[in-house]
Order: structure tokens, then C-alpha cells, then sequence
């Protein structure tokens, strides 16, 4: 490991020490046990796919790149910290940044479901956040369902000419907030609404989670852009060894 990479492995874990260790039990996603058995199994099925072809993306781009596996951690690393960084939101969930858009900008939204599992997994069984239960589902909205969507915004924004940190902020910005979308509506088909069925118990999902998951999603996609701009400035080799240097100066 070069000097440079171990820099990078530094930063990334200080960081880690220092946001990634939050206090309260209470913070999750779809917390353990909230969600009916045939739902848990459904989502875990769903999810079987897209994590079979993030093991063999991932597969590929290490056996033909080992430098990549620096910036694959510090990917991974990022999801971690700000996604166990939860904000209390309505009873069964919570709102939280989720960090997948950065991980899917760089490596493509299949590597990015192996990395949301992992951090799942960790976050369940180490700081009661989420569950195992409920792992398919939380697996689908944040590592799955919103990681496809800040690629897609992101290749979009560029073939459009938008400015490169503007694609980066709104890719990661609008994947976070249809991860919530997406939570909603795994809430509400499990919980429909006697009034109304799924679609109002949807909505009254979304405006729960609105008042907090909207500025949160403007910070992650800040937050996004300035790692990117980090990227650029310390890690150029490496950015441009995983295919990004057509996207940089």
C-alpha cells in the first residue's frame, strides 16, 4: 500500500472513530421484529439478484484493479458513519443519510448492494440499528433501490453537460430521498391504511419522514460532493485507475 493509500485508509478511519459510534438504540431503519415474516422473506428474495451481481462487479473490478479496493473501503466506510447517524422520525423507522450515491457514482449501484449489506449486517448486530429480520428490505431501499437511482440521475446530469459537483450533489441528494420513498412504501404495504389501503398509508408515511429527511438528503449531497472534490485533490491516480478520470480534470 502506498503512501497516498495509506493516508486515505487514515482519514477514512479517523473519521469512522469519530461519527460512526452513536448513542441511541432507538435510531434504526426498519427495526427487528416490525415487519410481517412474509414481507422479511418477499424483500430478501428481491434483493438475492442485484447482491449476486455486486459480488461478481466487485469481483472484477478488484482482479482488475487492486488499487480500486482503497477507495471500495473508503466507500464503504462512508456509508457506515453517516447512515448510523439517525435522526427519529415516526414509530418502526427513522430518518438518516444513507452515503450509498457515492459508492454508486464511482463503482456502479451493484457494487454498492454489497457494501449496504455489509453495513446492515454491522449495524444490526453491533449498534441495534435495523435488524436482521428486516434485513431484505433495508437492503432493497438503501443499497439497492436508491444507489440505482443516484447512478441513473448522475450519468444523466453528465450527458445533459451539468456541471460535474452539481451531478454529484443531485445524484446523491435524489438517491437518499427515494430510499425513503421506497421505505414508505415497504411500510405501508405491510401497514395499509383502513382509510385509503396502501397509497394514503404511503403518503402519510412520506410526510412523516419529510421534515427531516429533506435537509438531510441537501447535507448528504453536500457532504457527497465535498468527498468527491477530496477524491480529486488527494486520490487523483486512484480515481482515474477505477475509470473515473474521464470525469476529472
Amino acid at each position: 500500500m502506498s503512501k497516498r493509500e495509506k493516508s486515505i485508509m487514515k482519514l477514512a478511519t479517523a473519521f469512522a472513530l469519530a461519527f460512526g459510534i452513536v448513542p441511541s438504540a432507538f435510531a434504526m431503519h426498519i427495526m427487528e421484529g416490525y415487519l410481517p415474516v412474509k414481507y422479511c422473506i418477499a424483500w430478501g428474495a428481491i434483493c438475492v439478484p442485484f447482491l449476486a451481481a455486486g459480488f461478481f462487479s466487485i469481483k472484477k473490478t478488484l482482479r482488475d484493479n487492486r488499487k480500486a479496493m482503497t477507495i471500495l473501503a473508503m466507500s464503504g466506510a462512508f456509508v457506515f458513519v453517516i447512515s448510523s447517524l439517525k435522526i427519529p422520525s415516526v414509530t418502526g423507522s427513522c430518518s438518516h443519510m444513507t452515503g450509498t450515491g457515492l459508492g454508486a457514482i464511482l463503482f456502479g449501484p451493484s457494487a454498492v448492494s454489497i457494501l449496504g449489506i455489509i453495513v446492515l449486517i454491522f449495524q444490526a448486530i453491533l449498534l441495534a440499528h435495523g435488524g436482521l429480520t428486516t434485513l431484505g428490505a433495508n437492503t432493497f431501499s438503501m443499497a439497492i433501490a436508491g444507489p440505482f437511482v443516484s447512478f441513473g440521475i448522475y450519468k444523466l446530469c453528465r450527458g445533459l453537460k451539468v456541471n460535474k459537483l452539481v451531478s454529484v450533489f443531485l445524484a446523491a441528494m435524489l438517491g437518499d430521498l427515494f430510499t425513503y420513498c421506497v421505505t414508505s412504501i415497504q411500510l405501508a404495504l405491510a401497514y395499509p391504511s383502513e382509510v385509503g389501503g396502501v397509497g394514503a398509508s404511503a403518503i402519510k408515511f412520506l410526510g412523516v419522514f419529510a421534515p427531516t429527511q429533506l435537509p438531510l438528503a441537501i447535507i448528504e449531497g453536500i457532504l457527497t460532493a465535498v468527498i468527491v472534490m477530496t477524491l480529486e485533490t488527494y486520490a487523483l491516480p486512484e480515481l482515474k485507475s477505477i475509470g473515473f478520470s474521464k470525469e476529472v480534470g
